[in-house]
């Protein structure tokens, strides 16, 4: 017969149930998932795509520890999540981008947009995409400059004058009527489907192979790092609108141009899915998905930018609260008088 006198009772806050992940175990999985799109990158423009690569994440993870350090706060380096930051802004920016100026969109990002907000977890937009919209309005042409591929690699030292530069799929694709028939036309016939699904035309030097990213892409989900909810979303969006409504050639070429071309697969699975600055919830996953499909079509439609990723995942940060806040279940036990009373506190 139990004792049960003699039994003891442990209170232990939340959450009793632990898994075994970390930020660290995460983010290292990211880093991994990364790995064959830096490799593309490095042969399709030369060395100088590592080492921005390593510029970039060695320059995050200093100002992460620098400040952490003046504040006196405990440090965060080691949860590699600064590491993540530096990879994906260098992944957006051109391979010709000068070194001190990857630096400079390290600081934005870490500084400005993560740590004077509390560090990871409290940013309310991604910090590499800040970075990059940073740079974009700073520094245009570099940062609207691109490499063709196939006319030699980027030198270590130097900028886009001494590399031969190409505009991107998505530029030839911008306008409407005759123009946009005419370019699309010529894109087609420069760069087939095939080599826009691996990665053979200018952009920036993370974004270009479709395949290597969804690679990447299918490796967190299967790991469970992000769910397919919102790259689904997202790529699906994209994918039904461009076929709906092409503005040149047929539904279906225009449709795979607008999904290879541009940084569609790296937004949709390596910073759409970004923990801190997307909801919670799988139905808030999906509608989160679903506007940022919209607005990148949008932009791309009818903005004067050829490319919507960055600013459609930044416009649809600011609303997760808001979709976290209609998305969450239904708690067991409340009735409807008590959620009035709760909300009207």
């Amino acid at each position: 017969m139990t004792d049960y006198k003699n039994l003891k009772l442990i209170a232990t806050s939340n959450p009793h149930i632990r898994g075994s992940e970390t930020t660290r175990s995460i983010m290292l999985d990211v880093i991994i998932a990364m790995v064959p799109a830096l490799v593309w990158a490095v042969f399709c423009f030369g060395v100088k795509a590592l080492t921005l690569t390593v510029v970039s994440v060695v320059g995050c993870m200093f100002f992460e520890w620098l400040y952490r350090k003046l504040l006196k706060k405990p440090q965060s380096v080691g949860d590699l999540s600064a590491v993540v930051t530096g990879m994906l802004l260098a992944f957006v920016s051109p391979v010709t981008t000068p070194y001190w100026m990857i630096l400079i969109g390290d600081f934005f990002a870490i500084i400005v947009v993560k740590q004077l907000f509390g560090g990871i977890g409290k940013n309310f937009v991604n910090p590499a995409l800040a970075g990059r919209a940073f740079l974009l309005g700073s520094y245009a042409g570099v940062m609207t400059t691109w490499v063709d591929p196939a006319a030699g690699k980027a030198p270590l030292l130097g900028g886009a004058a001494d590399v031969v530069t190409a505009a991107t799929p998505l530029a030839y694709m911008k306008g409407s009527g005759d123009a946009v028939a005419a370019s699309f036309a010529e894109l087609t016939a420069k760069y087939p489907v095939a080599d826009m699904f691996l990665g053979k035309t200018g952009g920036s030097l993370g974004e270009v192979s479709a395949l290597l990213l969804i690679v990447g892409g299918v490796y967190l989900i299967w790991r469970k790092v992000i769910n397919w909810q919102t790259p689904v979303a997202y790529i699906g969006t994209v994918a039904v609108l461009t076929f709906l409504f092409p503005k040149a050639g047929s539904n279906v070429e225009w449709m795979l141009y607008s999904l290879f071309g541009g940084g569609l697969m790296l937004g949709a699975f390596f910073m759409a899915t970004d923990y801190a600055t997307s909801p919670v919830t799988k139905k808030g996953q999906l509608i989160f998905g679903i506007g940022c499909g919209l607005f990148t079509v949008f932009i791309r439609y009818f903005g004067s930018y050829n490319e919507g990723v960055c600013y459609s995942i930044m416009v649809m940060n600011l609303c997760v609260a808001l979709i976290d806040k209609y998305t969450k279940p239904t708690r067991f036990g409340v009735v409807k008088s008590d959620k009035k009373e709760a909300a009207a506190k």
